[in-house]
C-alpha cells in the first residue's frame, strides 16, 4: 500500500512538472538574435496557435518569448544613435596614398641545368694510339690537342705526293715551252698549221697532270693530318677517354668533351602562361648550391607534353668559370613584362566579410573595400592588382571599420618599411 502511494505520488509530480515545464519557451541557437524562440507547447502541438497553447494563454500561464529592448543586430555606433538620438563619433583611422606604378609580371619556373651539348671526338682514320694529350675532368679549348695517332706510312705518302707534284710541274713547263715554240715557227713558216692541235692537246694534259698531283698531295697531307684529333669545342673532357697503345677505327670516341658554356637551363612552361612566352625574355636563375644568374629565353616548344600539357623550353646562361654543372636542380624567374600596379606592404591586406581578400581605402570619407589579387611577394611589399590608380589606403584602424562607414582619416605616419614599399 506504501509502495502504491509512492508510485502515485512520484507520477503526480512527474505530470506537474511536465505541465510546468509546456508552459516554457525552447530556444534554437544559431538562427541570429531574437530567433529561434518558441513556446514548448508549440512544438508539442506541431503548430504555433493550437488548442491547448490558447488555453495556456488565456490562463496567463503560457510564457510568451523574450523581447530585446534594442535590436542586437545594431552595431555600438547604431545603438548609442537610436538611444541618444545623436551620431556616433567617427571611427580614426590612418591612411596613406599609393599610386599605381609598372609593375614587373614573372612567372617562376622549375628545372635543371644540362649542358648545351656533349660531343665525341673521334678519329677519322685507323692508327694505334701514340699519345693521349688530355685526362678526365681537364678543360680543353677549340683546337686544342686530345690524341696523336701512329703516322705509319702517312708522313712517307705525302713526300711521294710531293715529289708527283714536283714531276707535274716540270711537264707542264717542257709543254708551255714546246707550245711557244710551235707557235713561232708557225708564225715564220717553218713548222706546219695542223701542229698546233697536238701541242694544246700536251698543254692541256701537263695542267691536269699538275692538278692531279696537288690533289693527291693535298689528300696526303689531310690523311697525316688526321693523325692529330684536336678539340672541336671548348669544355671539359669525360669518360670515355682512348687508351695510349689501343687501336682507333675512324669514328672511333679519342675522348668526350661536354660543352658547359654556355650552360642550359631546362623547364616547362605552364600552358596558362604560353601565350605571354616569347624567346629573348630576361631571366634570372638561382641553383640550389646558391648560385645566381642572368640568362635569356633561347627556345619555346611549339609542342606541349602529352602527359603534363606544358612545354619545354630552354634558357641560355653564361658559365665562363665553369662553376655550374650539369644537372643541378634550379628555379627560374622569368620577367615578361610590366603592368599596372601598386606595391603596398603586407599589413594592409585584410578579409570582407565574405573571405574576399582585399584593400579597404577611404574616398570621400567613406570607407570602401576592393578586392586585389597578389602578383608577386616581394621583400619590399606584394604586388596587387584590383585598386584605383590613386587610393588612400587604410594602414591604420582598417579591421574596425566596414565598408560604407563614415571615418575620419589622417595621414599615416610613414615607417622606413613603408617608405620603402611605396
Amino acid at each position: 500500500m506504501r509502495a502504491l502511494f509512492s508510485y502515485g505520488l512520484a507520477l503526480c509530480l512527474l505530470l506537474l512538472a511536465g505541465g510546468w515545464l509546456a508552459t516554457g519557451t525552447l530556444v534554437q541557437g544559431g538562427q541570429g538574435p531574437g530567433n529561434g524562440e518558441k513556446p514548448i507547447v508549440s512544438v508539442i502541438e506541431g503548430e504555433d496557435h493550437g488548442p491547448i497553447a490558447t488555453r495556456l494563454a488565456d490562463a496567463g500561464v503560457l510564457a510568451h518569448p523574450h523581447e530585446p529592448d534594442v535590436d542586437p543586430a545594431l552595431t555600438i555606433a547604431q545603438r548609442v544613435e537610436q538611444t541618444t538620438g545623436a551620431s556616433a563619433p567617427k571611427q580614426s583611422v590612418r591612411v596613406q596614398k599609393f599610386t599605381a606604378e609598372p609593375m614587373p609580371i614573372e612567372v617562376p619556373l622549375r628545372g635543371r641545368t644540362q649542358a648545351k651539348a656533349t660531343i665525341s671526338a673521334v678519329a677519322e682514320t685507323a692508327g694505334t694510339v701514340d699519345v693521349v694529350h688530355v685526362a678526365k675532368g681537364q678543360r680543353v679549348e677549340v683546337g686544342d690537342p686530345l690524341c696523336t695517332l701512329d703516322q705509319g706510312t702517312r708522313a712517307a705518302a705525302v713526300t711521294q705526293a710531293e715529289a708527283g707534284l714536283q714531276q707535274a710541274n716540270a711537264a707542264l713547263a717542257q709543254a708551255e715551252l714546246n707550245a711557244s715554240t710551235n707557235v713561232d715557227l708557225r708564225d715564220r713558216g717553218l713548222a706546219a698549221a695542223n701542229t698546233a692541235n697536238a701541242v694544246e692537246v700536251a698543254l692541256a694534259q701537263a695542267r691536269a697532270g699538275v692538278s692531279q698531283a696537288q690533289a693527291g698531295l693535298d689528300n696526303a697531307r689531310a690523311e697525316l693530318d688526321r693523325t692529330e684529333i684536336v678539340a672541336k669545342v671548348a669544355g671539359l673532357v669525360q669518360d670515355p677517354v682512348a687508351v695510349q697503345g689501343s687501336m682507333l677505327s675512324a669514328g672511333s670516341p679519342c675522348a668526350t668533351i661536354v660543352q658547359l658554356n654556355p650552360m642550359v637551363f631546362t623547364s616547362m612552361v605552364p600552358e596558362a602562361h604560353i601565350g605571354l612566352a616569347h624567346t629573348g625574355l630576361d631571366a634570372t636563375i638561382k641553383t640550389v648550391t646558391g648560385q645566381t644568374i642572368d640568362g635569356k629565353v633561347t627556345y619555346i616548344s611549339s609542342v606541349a607534353d602529352a602527359a603534363t600539357r606544358a612545354f619545354p623550353a630552354e634558357i641560355e646562361i653564361p658559365n665562363d668559370d665553369y662553376a655550374i654543372r650539369d644537372g643541378v636542380t634550379a628555379e627560374a624567374v622569368v620577367n615578361i613584362g610590366t603592368a599596372p600596379g601598386h606595391l603596398l606592404p603586407q599589413s594592409v591586406l585584410t578579409l570582407d566579410d565574405d573571405g574576399m581578400l582585399g584593400v579597404r581605402t577611404v574616398e570621400e570619407g567613406k570607407v570602401a573595400f576592393h578586392a586585389v589579387t597578389i602578383v608577386n611577394d616581394t621583400r619590399a611589399g606584394v604586388w596587387v592588382t584590383g585598386l584605383p590608380a590613386v587610393a588612400d589606403v587604410i594602414t591604420v584602424g582598417q579591421e574596425n571599420v566596414t565598408a560604407g562607414q563614415e571615418v575620419d582619416a589622417s595621414p599615416a605616419t610613414v615607417t622606413s618599411a613603408e617608405a620603402t614599399a611605396s
